[in-house]
């Protein structure tokens, strides 16, 4: 099934059930206002959820209305948690190459992992407002999942059935303040502002093939200023699944309900040691960094510039018959002036 979060004036916004097309969409307070009431009820609520859902698409609704992404919050407007991850490791490979530092055989193994703020996510439509555009501003795409309550200590092998609704994300960096933060040794806070989430969160069998070895197979679409900048495939290269994330993040501590899990930017091999854009036939790249990092291997130094104000980004991800599965994040940079 499909959900999505409409705003209505409120912290929470309002949930609503949206049909398979992104077509349609129907309220139903009468089962959960909001989603984390849903995430927290959701052995009540689920298969009422799903009956609306199956109503709503076989056309049973006399009150649903037309569903508009630019009415759309993230799915979760705010979060009790938000885990960023760095399962394709072929990213974090490059930028360790980029800086002409070994690569630690650890990393492999275990995840990196760094708690984000969740509690002022942006939604899909809305502007990326920076006070500076010479912070490195770049965009990350990325899936990401939304937990039910997890216990604390659960192995890989059982976290996936605590997987309740997966998403895109679009987690916002700002590359020229990362390294003064991580060479205090304490992490991000100021180079990670708030983050976009798609439309629309699915349930894992909505994704039915595509999802599988907890993963996603398909690719994340990431379109720059209007050109398509990368599309590599969720699948492909996650040496890290989202069962290992789970397992990762709960080691020492439970999950809430409606926790968030991101995967961390999408990336693919594509077989070279220096990646391939789209314009040489590859499959391309989910951040700007990551072209950085190529020009840098190959050239010695990069050549590609951040996002600057009026720059725009459009993600989405499409299924086996071209259909967008969560809607499309599709953002501007612009100024921040500052509070009034």
């Amino acid at each position: 099934m499909k959900l999505a979060t409409y705003r209505n004036g409120s912290r929470d916004g309002q949930l609503v059930v949206v049909s398979k097309d992104l077509k349609r969409a129907v309220m139903v307070p009468e089962i959960a206002p909001t989603m984390q009431y849903a995430l927290d009820h959701w052995d009540d609520v689920e298969q009422k959820l799903r009956e609306s859902y199956m109503a709503l698409n076989n056309g049973k609704f006399s009150d649903d209305i037309a569903f508009h992404q630019d009415e759309c919050e993230s799915p979760l407007p705010r979060a009790y948690q938000w885990a960023d991850g760095s399962a394709y490791v072929n990213h974090v490979e490059l930028v360790r190459r980029a800086r002409n530092a070994e690569m630690p055989e650890s990393f492999w193994e275990d995840p990196l992992m760094y708690q984000g703020g969740s509690d002022s996510f942006l939604g899909p439509r809305d502007n990326i407002e920076m006070p500076s555009d010479e912070w490195g501003i770049d965009f990350e795409g990325e899936i990401a999942i939304v937990t039910g309550d997890v216990p604390m200590a659960v192995k890989s092998d059982n976290a996936e059935k605590y997987i309740r609704l997966v998403m895109l994300v679009n987690d916002v960096s700002l590359r020229g303040l990362i390294p003064g933060e991580l060479a205090k040794g304490f992490g991000f806070f100021q180079s990670k502002p708030s983050s976009a989430f798609s439309p629309v969160a699915v349930t894992p069998d909505e994704l039915a093939d595509a999802w599988k070895e907890s993963k996603l197979h398909l690719p994340l679409r990431s379109t720059y200023n209007g050109e398509l900048f990368g599309e590599p495939n969720a699948g492909v290269d996650m040496t890290f699944n989202f069962s290992r994330l789970v397992e990762h993040a709960a080691k020492s501590r439970p999950l809430a309900a409606g926790s968030i899990i991101g995967s961390g930017t999408v990336s693919n091999k594509q077989g070279t040691d220096h990646g391939s854009a789209i314009s040489e036939g590859g499959v391309g790249y989910s951040c700007i960094a990551e072209v950085r990092m190529i020009e840098t291997i190959r050239d010695g130094k990069p050549a590609t510039g951040f996002m600057k104000y009026g720059d725009t980004i459009h993600m989405e991800m499409l299924d086996a018959s071209g259909q967008s599965i969560f809607g499309s994040i599709e953002q501007k940079v612009v100024r921040y002036d500052g509070p009034e």
